[in-house]
């Protein structure tokens, strides 16, 4: 038996990549793997005012703390949703009037951040005992790969496939076009083709794991709010119409490969398996914001193949 550890979207979250890193000893898992979406959506400057006190804006509102501890508490806070943090002076905010400047300093914070998460699972994983698997998502830009690269301890699977205990870990990151055309959209054709090069090189199928960022499309693994032409969601029914927004291309491929097991993230707001064919296709979902990780067990039999899975929030 191999039980396999899966999460995704933990979106710069320090408190869910940690909460990953301990799944093995916690639920015994012999395998982690990781699906896209790395690095964080938003850097949050802390201001530090002429009283002393220090102030952020985020999520619509300013929060404002009198001394260390305070500071401490609010930068831990952040950190666990995904937010990068600055400190610095009002005067040192003003400098920062371009997107090129502060581009570059979210670079320089999500470099640091992944540098931190390379080192703790270095410290923390025997690749020898617990092999382990991460990959960039369609929302993670192209330079940390440098850094994703870098672990001893977890193996970079995006484009590639990774033997492991007889499995066949095929893993992309990319993920169709979305509203925001974040750096690893690609058309369907495109991801059509990347999958299908992997797959032709897979001996058996029947023991095959796609680890694919995008969902399939129609799936119900795939469903999210339909935005307007203001990227706002639409109201249906006195709530939000969601509509699937997942990859056809995936959708075919599943389809036409039908591997053991197909894993997925990308819609953060469906955490649900379903059957396509044979192959149990499943989306963990993810609450990263709220440092809650959602994962999937899943147990699988040399034999019988997937003997079971279960969804789990930790």
């Amino acid at each position: 038996m191999l039980k396999l550890f899966f999460a995704t979207d933990v979106h710069g979250s320090e408190t869910t990549f940690r909460k990953w890193l301990n799944a093995a000893q916690h639920y015994g898992a012999d395998v982690l793997l990781m699906g896209g979406d790395l690095t964080g959506k938003m850097l949050v400057p802390i201001v530090q005012e002429r009283d002393g006190s220090y102030t952020a804006r985020f999520e619509g509102a300013e929060v404002r703390v009198d001394d260390q501890r305070g500071l401490a508490d609010l930068e831990r806070a952040l950190r666990q949703r995904g937010y990068y943090t600055q400190r610095m002076t009002a005067e040192e905010r003003a400098r920062y009037q371009t997107p090129e400047q502060v581009e570059e300093l979210f670079r320089k914070h999500m470099a640091e951040v992944l540098e931190g998460w390379v080192g703790l699972a270095d410290e923390r994983l025997d690749p020898g005992k617990t092999p382990a698997i991460w990959m960039p998502g369609n929302d993670d830009l192209e330079f940390i790969d440098e850094y994703v690269n870098r672990s001893k301890a977890i193996q970079n699977g995006d484009g590639r496939i990774i033997e492991i205990d007889g499995y066949y870990v095929l893993s992309i990151g990319n993920a169709n076009v979305t509203p925001w055309n974040c750096p690893r959209d690609v058309t369907e054709d495109v991801l059509a083709r990347k999958i299908d090069e992997l797959a032709a090189q897979v001996p058996d199928m029947s023991r095959c794991i796609f680890n694919v960022h995008a969902p399939p499309w129609g799936s119900n693994l795939d469903l999210a709010p339909e935005l307007d032409e203001d990227f706002k969601p639409t109201m249906e029914g006195g709530g939000l119409k969601m509509v699937p927004v997942g990859s056809t291309a995936v959708l075919e491929a599943i389809r036409k490969w039908q591997p053991l097991l197909s894993l997925h993230g990308h819609i953060h707001e469906c955490s649900a398996g379903i059957k396509i064919g044979r192959t149990l296709c499943v989306n963990t979902g993810s609450e990263y914001h709220e440092g809650v990780l959602r994962g999937s067990l899943v147990i699988l039999d040399p034999k019988k193949g997937v003997k079971n899975y279960a969804l789990t929030v930790g």
